[in-house]
């Protein structure tokens, strides 16, 4: 007697399950040049068989918002893993390092923080690039929380034509681009103000490709895994919107 339906779809999801955890890899890379070892996450997108080094699929590198585990933002790691990307989440502070700056201004307090950041991805960048040659490590989509979206947006700063965009939870201190070859999502909390030009005015807001989202009732530290189902329900849908253009 073939076996209950209900069993077979059991043993079916059991599979799928384990086949996905399998396209995870959590590893350190050292970086000798600055003695730094630094934790990551990689997750294969689900369909990778269309990605070759003629027809390179897309890289994100995931920055978490400070105290935050790199980890924590499965959510979003998977929408990005869902839609072909390569998904590369990081650890930017270690035990070793100072602790983040509470003084303003912040763009000077901070920006060895951001720099830091900045220097890691260039070098995940530069070591990783060979090992996944199908994917694209020339025009990356740069995700980050809070003062990992303040790393995010020094790096496009920086290097502006190695990015193509960027999407940022109420990153507060470092300006986003101003450049039109940069796609900008930033979703804000409601419960602190951004510093003065970090985000667009309305005339900035016709002349560039950003989007600028204020989510009502939401909390700047909920922005992540553990926060409220209806907050990570709406960041999911307005990324995966921004996500299809």
């Amino acid at each position: 007697m073939p076996p209950p339906f209900k069993y077979l779809v059991s043993f079916f999801f059991l599979i799928v399950s384990v086949a996905a955890s399998s396209a995870t890899n959590s590893e350190m890379i050292v970086d000798k040049a600055r003695d730094r070892a630094i934790p990551i996450n990689i997750s294969l997108p689900a369909y990778n068989e269309h990605c070759s080094q003629q027809t390179k699929c897309p890289v994100v590198f995931i920055n978490a918002g400070y105290g935050i585990a790199h980890t924590d933002y499965q959510f979003a790691a998977d929408i990005f893993t869902a839609k072909g990307y390569l998904t590369i989440a990081v650890a930017h502070e270690l035990d070793s390092d100072p602790a983040l700056n509470r003084t303003p201004p912040y763009m000077a307090t901070r920006m060895e923080n951001w720099h830091r950041g900045v220097v890691t991805l260039k070098f995940l960048v530069t070591e990783l690039s060979p090992r996944y040659p199908e994917y694209d490590f020339t025009r990356l989509t740069l995700f980050g929380h809070s003062n990992g979206g303040d790393i995010a947006a020094l790096y496009a700063a920086i290097y502006p034509k190695q990015v193509s965009q960027i999407i940022t939870l109420d990153h507060r201190r470092m300006l986003l681009p101003r450049n039109k070859n940069i796609r900008v999502l930033t979703l804000r909390g409601s419960d602190y103000p951004a510093d003065n030009q970090v985000l667009l005015n309305e005339d900035e807001l016709a002349q560039y490709p950003v989007t600028q989202i204020s989510i009502e009732n939401s909390r700047h530290n909920d922005m992540y895994d553990g926060g409220p189902a209806d907050l990570i329900n709406e960041m999911k849908k307005n990324i995966k919107e921004f996500l299809l253009y």
